[in-house]
């Protein structure tokens, strides 16, 4: 039996390479950790798996029971995909206090920064099952303003108290039962920042959802944290580059450690056929969505590792016109 991979070191390589980001969040209120690839950083703990930049900051805490997911998923762009490792604890381990009002908390002995400890952290209240959403400030105008509106929604009609937020900037704090990202860098008005930022998207927020239904959380847990390892066409801001065929062998890696075996099984199946010279139209399909997803992510794959070629081609255009997920 092979030895359990090694949590702990494979998040810290992936904290110390600016390539990778992560996240903590829900769906309608996320907060995202993303560094510059010459960007120096301010603080640096390994051992507890904690960084920091004049932007923001990510401490990690792999508590027992955690469980890793690696996946892949389409994207709508035929040539794409996306993939991820998303960690997760049972549900009772992952619960989040919940808090459904803007409610103070009080000085943050947590904060990543030693200088950010005497300011005052405010859950903003979003009834997440899975995190906590709050800002921090030691400003007193905003500590006015948002002691006057505790207690209430931030949602609520003519609760003024997002836009006074929103116009102050203070420091965007998501902790999960696995750790924390810490944003210091201004709030994103019309375009989204690059580096650490947040989203906070009420109407997504109504939904009552912790993840997206294509994302492997197993039944009875919840997400707490997520890892998303740099990719083979994208930057990351998102942007295309040329393929980098080193990025995709390290996340086949983390397939291998912590992938669905028949997700696994689906793309290795697809290759040998392939491999053979099998005709699509004699190739017997998977039978459930997770499969057909391989399948097609597999051939996406093939075609930037190996080059387009004829008996590629016709596997794309008979599985990406018949295919659904």
């Amino acid at each position: 039996m092979a030895p359990a991979p090694d949590i702990h070191g494979i998040v810290c390589r992936h904290l110390h390479d600016p390539g990778s980001s992560f996240s903590i969040g829900c769906m309608g209120a996320i907060a995202e950790f993303h560094r510059g690839t010459d960007e120096p950083l301010v603080l640096d703990d390994p051992a507890h798996l904690t960084i920091a930049t004049a932007r923001g900051g990510l401490r990690i805490e792999l508590v027992d029971g955690v469980i890793p997911r690696a996946y892949e998923t389409l994207s709508r762009h035929p040539e794409r995909w996306q993939h991820g490792v998303v960690f997760c604890l049972p549900a009772n381990a992952a619960a989040s206090h919940g808090r459904t009002v803007l409610s103070e908390i009080g000085p943050d002995r947590n904060a990543i920064r030693n200088k950010d400890r005497n300011a005052i952290l405010f859950d903003i209240g979003l009834g997440a099952r899975n995190i906590d959403f709050c800002i921090r400030t030691a400003e007193p105008a905003l500590l006015a303003d948002l002691r006057r509106h505790a207690g209430r929604s931030v949602f609520a009609p003519g609760n003024p108290v997002m836009a006074m937020i929103i116009a102050a900037d203070p420091h965007r704090v998501a902790i999960s039962k696995l750790g924390r990202i810490e944003v210091y860098q201004p709030i994103g008005r019309s375009v989204t920042p690059e580096g650490p930022h947040t989203h906070v998207l009420p109407k997504l927020l109504e939904n009552k959802r912790t993840h997206a239904a294509n994302v492997p959380v197993p039944a009875g847990c919840l997400p707490c944290l997520s890892l998303y390892p740099a990719h083979p066409l994208l930057d990351a801001q998102g942007r295309s580059r040329t393929f980098d065929r080193q990025s995709l062998a390290a996340f086949e890696t983390l397939l291998e450690c912590w992938g669905a075996a028949d997700y696994r099984a689906e793309k290795a199946r697809v290759a040998a056929a392939l491999r053979r010279g099998l005709d699509p139209e004699s190739y017997t399909p998977p039978r459930t969505r997770l499969g057909r997803t391989a399948l097609r992510i597999i051939l996406r794959q093939m075609r930037h590792v190996e080059g387009p070629h004829p008996l590629l081609n016709r596997w794309r255009d008979h599985f990406e016109r018949t295919g659904t997920v």
